[in-house]
C-alpha cells in the first residue's frame, strides 16, 4: 500500500495510526502541503485524489481510497484485528460521535486551506486567526471530555478510533499553543497512546518528509 501523507497532516496522522495498530505495510510518498505552492495541488496529485488533499491511501489494486475516516473504516472492516470500534452498538456509536467532533467539527474549521483563506482571502491578522483556532479546539476537547470513558485510553482498555483521532488533535493543539490543562481526560489518554510503539511510530516528528 502507499500512502499519500504530509507529516505534519491530522488525517494523514490518524491514518498512519491505524496502519501501525493492524500492523499493515505501507510506503509514504510524501505531498508537501506548502513546497512548490502545495505539492496536492500539482495536476499529477489531483489525479490520484481529485479533492487534492492528504491523505489518499492507494492499494495494491490501484485503487485509491481518500478522507481519513473512509480509509480507516476500510482497514478495519479488511484487518479486523484489533478491531477499532467495540462491539456493543451504543458504544460504538459513541467512539464514532467522537472520532466525528475531531474530524467534521473541529479539523474543518482549523485545517491548513481554512486558516489560508481567513488570513490571505479574509485579510485577518494572526492573533485573528489564532483565537479562531483556539475557540473551535477549545469547544470541541469540553464536549469530548465530558464522553470519554475510564482509560487508560479515550474509551477503556484497549485504544481505538477515538484515540485515533484525539491524538493529531491533541498535537496540532499544543503546536498552536492551545490551553489544555482544562481536559485532563483527554491529556491522559493521548500520554496512554503515545507510549505504544503504533502511535509513536506514527509522529509527525518520525516520518521520512519530517523538517
Amino acid at each position: 500500500m502507499k500512502l499519500y501523507s504530509f507529516f505534519r497532516s491530522s488525517a494523514s496522522y490518524r491514518v498512519r495510526i491505524a496502519l501501525n495498530l493492524k500492523n499493515i505495510p505501507y510506503e509514504i510518498i510524501p505531498i508537501h502541503l506548502r513546497k512548490d505552492g502545495g505539492q496536492h495541488r500539482s495536476a499529477e496529485y489531483k489525479m490520484v485524489n481529485p479533492q487534492m488533499r492528504v491523505p489518499s491511501l492507494e492499494l495494491p489494486s490501484g485503487d485509491v481510497i481518500v478522507q481519513s475516516l473512509a480509509i480507516i473504516g476500510y482497514l478495519n472492516e479488511i484487518y479486523p484485528q484489533p478491531p477499532l470500534l467495540p462491539a456493543d452498538p451504543v458504544a460504538r456509536a459513541q467512539v464514532r460521535a467522537v472520532s466525528q467532533i475531531v474530524a467534521c467539527d473541529i479539523h474543518p474549521l482549523n485545517n491548513l486551506g481554512t486558516l489560508q483563506y481567513i488570513k490571505n482571502t479574509m485579510g485577518q491578522e494572526q492573533p485573528v486567526i489564532d483565537a479562531w483556532y483556539h475557540h473551535w479546539v477549545t469547544a470541541g476537547f469540553e464536549v469530548i471530555e465530558q464522553m470519554l470513558k475510564p482509560g487508560p485510553y479515550a474509551f477503556g482498555a484497549q485504544p481505538g478510533l477515538g484515540d485515533i483521532c484525539l491524538v493529531p488533535q491533541v498535537f496540532n493543539a499544543r503546536n498552536l499553543k492551545v490551553p489544555l490543562d482544562a481536559f485532563p481526560k483527554i491529556l491522559a489518554a493521548n500520554e496512554a497512546c503515545l507510549k505504544l510503539p503504533a502511535f509513536d511510530k506514527a509522529r509527525p516528528e518520525n516520518q521520512p518528509d519530517a523538517e
